[in-house]
């Protein structure tokens, strides 16, 4: 092409988006459809710089500094600390309970009565039974469950850890079964249609091929679950979460932004530990 040639092309290119329009358009539509939810939910943020609010808050976060040191409140701190941790691990450790099961016994492909193409009747109810489960056990947020726990076993880290290992069995469950039935089914298929038990066909097929990516969520769903453990202390679980409502209660701003940053420096370090994990498991 000569230069000129060129010249004549970039004379006759369009000077504005020939897009322009449907981009309008459909950015009206999405105004259109989000108003009235910012409506119904009487989203005002300005309210947040009103002069009747902004001195309260500018107070409050005054208060944050500098941040309590004390030794003996960094010492609950640090106990309260290790709890959430151990919430969090034990509730992912009862979730697991609850979800490896249900997954063996609601995957398809682990299935031997679908060998023939289609699963048996019993088998059938029983896996759709599973999964109906799952989606209660997932449904109901462990924010829920840990208020109804309160009230049954009372205050304290019991509630939280139940609490955690309901939901997150759910979940788990339910990630599981679609991992499991996503990936390759040959080698499941042949080991069950020669005999081999559902166990086995998973520990030798299944679990191998997808390992990586089993670990990978259930380490992700872990650090989820320290963060939740701290919001489930709100309503008395314990943990780092009901410290830190008792200190917001009594307008203790050093001791708020201790166990802030506290609580940041730990989900940061869940977070390496996670990316860790990952990497070596990649």
């Amino acid at each position: 092409m000569s230069s000129q040639d060129t010249r004549s092309t970039a004379i006759r290119a369009p000077q504005r988006d020939p897009a322009w329009m449907a981009r309008v358009f459909w950015s009206g539509a999405a105004l259109a459809l989000l108003w009235p939810l910012f409506v119904a939910t009487e989203f005002r943020p300005w309210v947040l710089f009103d002069a009747a609010s902004r001195g309260p808050t500018l107070a409050f976060l005054a208060s944050f500094f500098p941040p309590a040191v004390g030794a003996d409140f960094l010492l609950l701190v640090a106990r309260e600390t290790w709890r959430t941790v151990a919430v969090a691990t034990a509730g992912i450790t009862l979730a697991l309970v609850v979800a490896v099961p249900a997954t063996l016994l609601s995957t398809r492909a682990l299935s031997i009565s679908a060998l023939s193409g289609r699963m048996a009747p019993v088998p059938a109810a029983l896996r759709q039974l599973l999964r109906w489960m799952l989606i209660v056990l997932r449904s109901i947020p462990e924010l829920v469950w840990a208020l109804i726990f309160v009230r049954v076993v009372g205050l304290g880290p019991t509630a939280g850890v139940l609490a955690i290992a309901l939901t997150y069995g759910g979940m788990l469950g339910k990630v599981y079964g679609e991992i499991l039935e996503s990936g390759e089914e040959h080698a499941t298929r042949s080991l069950l249609a020669n005999g081999s038990g559902r166990l086995q066909a998973f520990c030798y097929a299944l679990l191998p091929q997808n390992a990586t990516e089993l670990t990978s969520y259930t380490v992700y769903r872990w650090e989820c679950a320290i963060r939740s453990s701290v919001v489930l202390g709100f309503v008395g679980a314990g943990g780092l979460g009901q410290e830190l409502d008792n200190s917001t209660k009594m307008f203790a701003g050093g001791e708020v932004a201790t166990i802030l940053l506290v609580f940041i420096a730990l989900v940061a370090l869940a977070d390496r530990i996670s990316a860790s994990l990952r990497r070596g498991l990649g």
